[in-house]
Formats: C-alpha cells, structure tokens, sequence
C-alpha cells in the first residue's frame, strides 16, 4: 500500500486526526501539503511536508493555492478534505454566525478543494478525494445542528462527486469516525464520554490512528473499484 511519488493535500492537518493522517501518508512514501488556518506544528525539517496557512471556507484563495501547489509540484494526486470545527449549542439558542461558521468551514471548505481540484484530476484521468464526515451527519447529535446539517452535507456531495467524477477514474469516498480520542475530545464531560462509551459495540474509543489508516487504504490503488461510500470508524458506536 505505499504511495511513492504521490502527493496528498491534507486540510485540517497541524493536529487531531489530521495529523495522524499526515503522518500515516509520510509513513507510506507520499509527499504531503498540508492546509491549516493555524501556525505550523509539524517538523519543518522533513523535505516530504510543505504547509500552507489558509482559510479553508475562501473560495478564491483555495482556488489560487491549488494553482500554486500544481505549479510547484505539477500533480496532485490525493485530497484529504478533513478541516472542521465545532461551535455548538441547542437550536433554540444557536445563532446565526455559530451556524454560518460551521457549515463554511466544515462544508463549504470541502466543496471549495473539491471544486478546484476537479480540472485538475479530469486532465489527468486520475485522483483519490477522501472526505472525513462523522456519524453525527448521519445520526443527528444533541447541541449538534450545524455541525451534523454539514456533516450530513459531507455525504450527500461525496455520493454527488463520486457519480460525476467516476468516469474520469476518480475515487471519492468518505469516513465517519466515532468520538476518537485528540485533544478535542478529551475535554468532554466525564458524562459525555461515558455516553458515548457506553454506544460502542468494542467499548472502547477510537484512536487517531484508526482513521488514518482507512484514509491511506482508501487513498491506495488497493482501492480503485472503491467509490461512493461511507464508511464508519466508531467500534461500532452507530449502530
């Protein structure tokens, strides 16, 4: 499953999950770019990383860094849209920028890369969109409206993308992680955790890892008849 002289954007990947697969990918040979709103974190000594500092939700900015990171590298060959965040609160009480901010960051962002990037994998008959989503999007979360209306979002454009694309032997596929243990996570209510501990099938949390991995398979030629789907990585939480 390596992925020599392949080159990955991965958005969201200065911390959480999305380092973890900015790791995995570096493990399997692929050179990474990573996209990230805040200050660089990774080792800026590794000749395989190179890391932009951008607003996912603008849409000309990532429409002028695709043209720059083709520039520099002349392909692209995966996208990993896996930036997002969280600002919740129950319906009643929630207002207008919580909403607008995370259905901009955790939605339109990714229609932002996909739609840049879109030429670019048509031309050259070939490229891997990875999508990260959560079983929230697909279950509804208390607190949770704006950011499981994007997650759910999330999936209705990766089926959409993967019918339009597929004919140019594009792969688009999404995985909706389960509470996984980051930083993020960790400052959860005892109550909260427990909660959803008590959901999984496995008893037990994710780990950063577990997601990483599926993206490197479903970033592989391991992959190739795989498009269109969502898959969870919950220990069984959803079901």
């Amino acid at each position: 499953m390596f992925l020599d002289g392949k080159l990955a954007i991965v958005t969201g990947g200065n911390s959480g999950i999305g380092s973890a697969i900015v790791e995995k990918l570096l493990e399997l040979n692929a050179k990474v770019v990573v996209v990230d709103i805040s200050e660089n974190s990774l080792s800026e000594n590794d000749k395989n990383i190179s890391y932009f500092k951008a607003d996912v939700s603008d849409f000309n900015l990532v429409g002028n860094l695709i043209e720059k990171i083709i520039s520099k590298f002349s392909k692209i060959d995966i996208l990993v849209n896996n930036a997002g965040i969280n600002n919740d609160g129950v319906v009643w009480k929630m207002n207008e920028n919580q909403w607008d901010q995370v259905i901009d960051i955790n939605l339109k962002g990714y229609f932002n890369f996909i739609r840049h990037l879109s030429p670019h994998f048509k031309k050259q008959q070939n490229g891997k969109i990875v999508n990260i989503t959560s079983i929230n999007g697909m279950r509804g979360k208390f607190g949770q409206s704006n950011y499981s209306a994007a997650k759910a979002g999330v999936i209705g454009l990766t089926k959409t993308v993967a019918k339009e694309l597929g004919k140019y032997s594009i792969n688009v596929n999404a995985i909706a992680p389960g509470l996984i243990e980051t930083a993020m996570t960790q400052k959860l209510s005892k109550e909260a955790r427990n909660n959803a501990l008590a959901e999984t099938a496995l008893n037990r949390f994710g780990k950063r890892e577990d997601v990483a991995n599926l993206v490197a398979f479903l970033s592989s030629d391991l992959a190739m008849h795989v498009t269109g789907e969502i898959i969870k990585v919950d220990g069984g939480q959803y079901i």
